[in-house]
Formats: structure tokens, C-alpha cells, sequence
């Protein structure tokens, strides 16, 4: 594996790729649960320990649409939910979600958002009218931040190792760089993070206990409000409700003021450095910027809400290098300049071709994480059983799913329901084998990355696995759509189909693509990007042309629509909620361990771990872990001890 050219700081996990084409956890032939192929559909508590039979193809065709078909007629398509988590492959013809969406009707059970930003979404969408995707997309690119940021504020840091990882592909990693050039400016970094590595090279990193980062961020809001450094035109002119919040945070809605004294008791950060900053903030250029891992946890959404409410106490929104960001250093997209991209047009093939009948209907995709407050009801799937869980997910590393099943299995619906299928790749054991990038041909392309790259086959395809496409193409043709779905194209003339929508699109706009055998035969071509973005740059300019889609039209400190919900966990307003689980909870003083779950610098989540970069991560084969060298008296600290390991997810708050 050899990085391109371009790249001005390769991902170390290219390591692992060499690794996972031949691997032995890798599937050789489709397989069915001998419970479910002897005794048929039904619940189970053999599922997870049960083995496996080999079958044929056809055999699982046979399988599969017998049982589609079955469920339908019985109950209905919304007995059905087809999802699939949004990475998936690098390719965007073989994106799993593109498949499913295709081939399921739009009777089928859906779900709405992810486990990645289901917080964040809502927060967005009920502050700025833009959901966290959005937001991504018309960030401040990391070269605006260079050129202009003074200070740069992170809740989270800033972590240059996940910026290995882009969903779809990546061709550049431009962060580490950018921070290199703000920092030779003078711009100064300060880090609010357990762990020193969330920022690489000079900052001002502070060690809060973990999980206090709201009550951070209220403190600094209370010496902005209390020292008339907040700017009051703008929060008049463009904000709604911050009178509302100005209430709680000075104490006069509920007798407590948000104080640096206040936070420094809850998070352990002195109330002098608070001040300081805050004041800091106050006069220069900057920016407030919130990881994504934060809204990882219950009440998640507060911290966001509470970044872009500190954010808009500055006025510094639409300006460039200062406002909000959120995600930088969460994964290799927010920072990047957006490009008119073969993704932008992937909904024209997404449009669902089988069963017909009935209305869809959604459930929120974040079961693990604490589940998702929507306005809308999900359906009461305990109240018939569900037919069939589909979930398929092509993996193609670095850019896969990180937990594939994890959205069935936490649901709890996986013991009652009547059949699940997941199709996978090399990543997972039980499953029905599908190819990798490297065993098929693919176009890979993102939103916020320059490259449309020809993605040729390299390798043949693993013993007997095959495409997801022509696993939908034999079903569909078992269940009697097979002309419609496929359109009468293999998966290369389908690739050329999308190319060919594509380039017109991209010609109108001033360019000047080549054909689609001059493309193949160059193996890439680089798209226009759109340089020098600013988030919310049209809104400050004019906020009567361009409002924000919330109901005011404005930045929503304060939320009508989400006081009306009536939630006792969750105000109109971002406020501090004490964790369920924190080392200043009552369960520490038996469990004064903190883990800190942190994304792994080697692979993604718990994928590639067999690959040579992973491995050589090891000691003696087990994966290290990071204590903290500190074991203070519980009276001397409230930030006594933690833990950082290298597993699962971004600092998921377990005791």
C-alpha cells in the first residue's frame, strides 16, 4: 500500500490494508444459524452462540426472498426494517446504504440519523436549523482557521489521529498542517480534554474531570455576561431566547449562579484560569470548537448547544476563524473545502424498486448511546414481531462501519424478531461473505474531498463472496423485480451510468471531465472545491436574505419548540446535568477508575486489528492501555484518577 502523492500526512492505518484481503476472519461462503435453517423463522435465545451451516447462493436466495416475501404478506412492509450504518464501502456504487435504499420499498422500517451525531443532530437542527451534517459541510476550512484565528478554544481537542478516516475515501489530511501554519501565525490552542495527545505539538491543555465540559463552558458564559464582554448587538439582531438562558446562568431562575467557583467545584479546572480565558476570548479572534465524541453520552446535546450559545456571546459568528465548529478532529471532513461531488447525485439511483405498500416509517438509529428524543412517535415494533431485520454493510477499511451489528443487537429486538440478515465483509464472523474495495471495481468520491478516483479492481474476490449488487440482483429477481432493479446494467455499466449523470453536471458548472476511458485510464480526476468557507458567513452578512431555518429565523439560545416537549432532562435552553456516571457521582468513591473508551490511533474502532499497523501497536499481543500516574486523597481532588483506553468509541463516559 502506498499513500498518493498528494498527501501531505498519509494515515499510518494504510498499514493495515495489505492485511485484511487474505485475512482468516474473513468469510468464505454464505452461511445460515442451524436454528433458524432446521426449526424456521422465529425467536431465539440460541441466536449468538448458535453455529452456522454453509449453503449455497442460491440456496440463500431461495432462503431470503421465501422469507421476504412471507413477512410482507403477513404483516406487512413495516414488519420489515433495512438500514444500514452510513460508512459502509469506500465506493460510492457499492455504498451499502445505496444498495439497500434501492432495493427496499418505501414501506420498509428505516432509521433516521446515526449512532456517529444522533445528539448533535437534534441540537443543530433546534439551534441552527441545520443538522450536524450540514454543519460539517460548511465549516470554517481548516485554511480560513490558519489565516485567521487568534485563539482556538477545543472541548475535546483536536485529534489529528482520527483524521486518518473519511466515510467514502480520502485523498489528503490537511489538519495537522493547518494547526503548523495557525500556531507559526501566533494563534494560541486551548485543549479541554483527559488525555494530552487530543492535540499534537504546543497548547494549553487542561485536564478536566471528565464529562464536566458544560459546566466549563457556563462558567466562561458567566464571566462574559457579568463583565459586559458578550456582544449585545448581536445577540439581539441575530439570536432569540438569550435572556431566557441569561436567567439560569446568573442564577436568577434557580438561585445558583454558573460561576468559575461553581464549574471549578464540578470540574476540577481553578476558577482563576476560567476567568482569564474568558476574557481571553473576549478579545481576539476566536473559536469554540466541540468534538464529537462529547455528544457521545446521555445529555450529549448539551454541548454543542452550550458551543454555539458561548459562540454567539462572542458575535463571532460568520466571521472568518471565529463562531462555532464541531467535529474537528473527529474524523477527515470537518475542515475539508466541499466539492461538487458523484455523491451529491447517488439519491437518483437510492429510490426504492420492491414491495410496494404502506408509508415508512423511522427509528432512531442510536439504541447504544442513550437513544434519540424525536418529535415524531417511532413505531411500537414490540407490538407485532419483526420479520426480518436486515441490516447489509459491505465493509471496505479504513472507511468502515465501526460497529456494524451494534444497531440491531442493543436494540433488544434481536431475540424476538424472526430473522436477521447481515451481510459484511472481512470485519465480521457469520455473516454473508461480501467482496472488499480492493475485489471489485468502484468510483470513490466524498463531499468534502477533491478526488474522484477510479477504484479498479486489484484483487479477485475472497473464496465465494460476491458483490452486494449481484446479491440484490438474484433476490430481486427471485422476488420478481429483478428487471427493475438492475435496469438491465452489471455493476460496470452501472458505475459508467453514474459517471455519465455526473460529468454533464459537473460541465455546467464550468468544468471540463473527461470521458469516462480517459478517466479509467488515469485513475483520477480532481474536482472543483469550494475554498475558503465560513459556517453561518451569509447569515451574518444578512440575516433577513438568509435566514436559518428555525422557527425565529435566527440562532435559538432559547428553544420554544423543544420547551414545549416538556422534557424534565432536557430545558429549552443547554444547562449543566450532573452524569449518571462521573467521578464526582457517588459510585466513585467505590469505583474511583474513570474510562476514557478512546479511539485507537492504529485502526478504526475494532477494525483492521489484524493488520500490520495494529499489531505492532501491541505488548506481547494485548492491547495496552494508559493509567493515569496519580492517586491523590479524595479530599486533595475531585480529579483523582483515570483511565484512557484504546478501544471502542471516543470517550464514552463508563465508571
Amino acid at each position: 500500500m502506498h499513500p498518493y502523492e498528494g498527501d501531505a500526512n498519509p494515515s499510518p492505518m494504510l498499514g493495515n490494508l495489505a492485511g485484511s484481503v487474505r485475512s482468516r476472519a474473513r468469510v468464505s461462503g454464505p452461511a445460515v444459524r442451524r436454528g433458524w435453517l432446521e426449526n424456521g423463522p422465529g425467536p431465539s435465545d440460541r441466536r449468538g452462540a448458535d453455529e452456522f451451516v454453509s449453503v449455497s447462493w442460491d440456496e440463500l436466495t431461495e432462503l431470503l426472498s421465501r422469507e421476504l416475501r412471507r413477512v410482507v404478506d403477513a404483516h406487512g412492509n413495516n414488519a420489515i426494517f433495512g438500514g444500514s450504518y452510513g460508512w459502509a464501502s469506500a465506493g460510492r456504487f457499492h455504498h451499502a446504504q445505496s444498495q439497500v435504499h434501492r432495493f427496499e420499498s418505501a414501506g420498509w422500517i428505516h432509521q433516521v440519523s446515526s449512532q456517529l451525531l444522533a445528539r448533535c443532530h437534534r441540537c443543530h437542527h433546534a439551534a441552527c436549523g441545520r443538522n450536524a451534517l450540514e454543519v460539517v459541510r460548511a465549516l470554517h476550512v481548516v485554511d480560513v482557521i490558519a489565516k485567521h484565528s487568534d485563539l482556538l478554544v477545543s472541548f475535546g481537542g483536536v485529534p489529528i489521529k482520527n483524521t486518518g478516516v473519511n466515510a467514502g475515501g480520502t485523498s489528503d489530511h490537511p489538519t495537522r498542517g493547518a494547526l503548523d501554519a495557525f500556531r507559526a501565525r501566533g494563534g494560541k490552542i486551548v485543549s479541554f480534554s483527559p488525555l494530552r495527545d487530543d492535540v499534537e505539538g504546543d497548547c494549553e491543555w487542561i485536564a478536566p474531570v471528565p464529562g464536566t465540559d458544560v459546566a466549563i463552558m457556563l462558567a466562561l458564559a458567566f464571566v462574559l455576561a457579568s463583565e459586559d464582554l458578550h456582544d449585545r448587538d448581536f445577540l439581539g439582531r441575530f439570536c432569540v431566547g438569550y435572556e431566557r438562558f441569561e436567567d439560569y446562568l446568573l442564577g436568577r431562575s434557580d438561585g445558583v449562579q454558573k460561576d468559575p467557583r461553581w464549574a471549578q467545584k464540578i470540574s476540577g479546572v481553578s476558577a482563576e484560569f476560567i476567568t482569564d480565558l474568558a476574557r481571553r476570548m473576549a478579545s481576539g479572534r476566536t473559536l469554540v470548537t466541540v468534538t464529537w465524541s462529547l455528544q457521545r453520552i446521555k445529555h450529549g446535546e448539551q454541548a454543542p448547544w452550550m458551543g454555539v450559545t458561548l459562540a454567539a456571546m462572542l458575535g463571532q459568528f460568520g466571521l472568518p476563524g471565529g463562531g462555532f465548529g464541531h467535529g474537528y478532529g473527529s474524523m477527515n471532513e470537518p475542515g475539508l473545502a466541499g466539492a461538487v461531488s458523484l455523491a451529491d447525485l447517488l439519491a437518483r439511483c437510492e429510490s426504492g424498486v420492491g414491495f410496494h405498500s404502506g408509508s415508512r416509517d423511522f427509528r432512531p438509529a442510536a439504541f447504544a448511546r442513550g437513544g434519540v428524543r424525536l418529535r415524531r412517535p417511532t413505531p411500537d415494533l414490540s407490538r407485532h414481531p419483526v420479520g426480518l431485520l436486515g441490516r447489509w454493510q459491505s465493509v471496505s477499511p479504513p472507511s468502515g462501519s465501526p460497529e456494524a451489528a451494534t444497531g440491531i443487537f442493543a436494540s433488544g429486538h434481536d431475540r424476538r424478531s424472526r430473522s436477521v440478515l447481515d451481510a459484511d465483509g472481512p470485519q465480521r464472523r457469520h455473516r454473508c461473505p461480501s467482496t472488499t474495495s480492493l475485489e471489485r471495481n468502484d468510483l470513490s468520491c466524498t463531499r468534502n474531498d477533491p478526488l474522484l478516483v477510479a477504484m479498479q479492481q486489484v484483487v479477485p474476490p475472497f473464496e465465494n463472496s460476491r458483490d452486494d449488487y449481484d446479491t440484490f440482483a438474484a433476490l430481486a429477481s427471485a422476488l420478481g423485480f429483478g428487471e427493475q432493479f438492475t435496469e438491465g446494467r452489471s455493476s460496470q455499466e452501472w458505475i459508467e451510468h453514474l459517471y455519465g449523470q455526473w460529468r454533464p453536471f459537473v460541465d455546467a458548472d464550468g468544468g471540463n471531465t473527461p470521458t469516462f476511458e480517459d478517466f479509467w485510464a488515469e485513475g483520477h480526476y480532481r474536482m472543483r472545491t469550494e475554498d475558503n468557507l465560513v459556517l453561518f458567513g451569509d447569515f451574518r452578512e444578512n440575516p433577513e436574505k438568509y435566514p436559518l431555518s428555525t422557527p425565529s429565523g435566527k440562532i435559538e439560545i432559547f428553544s420554544e419548540t423543544i420547551e414545549s416537549f416538556g422534557y424534565d432532562d432536557c430545558a429549552g435552553h443547554p444547562r449543566w446535568y450532573e452524569p449518571d456516571e462521573w467521578l464526582g457521582g457517588p459510585r466513585a468513591s467505590q469505583f474511583p477508575l474513570h474510562l476514557i473508551a478512546n479511539q485507537p490511533k492504529t485502526r478504526l474502532h475494532s477494525q483492521l486489528d489484524h493488520g500490520a499497523a495494529s499489531q505492532a501497536s501491541k505488548i506481547q499481543g494485548r492491547e495496552p492501555i494508559r493509567m493515569h500516574p496519580m492517586q491523590r486523597p479524595r479530599a486533595a481532588s475531585r480529579q483523582e484518577t483515570w483511565c484512557g483506553c484504546s478501544t471502542i468509541a471516543e470517550r464514552a463516559l463508563l465508571v
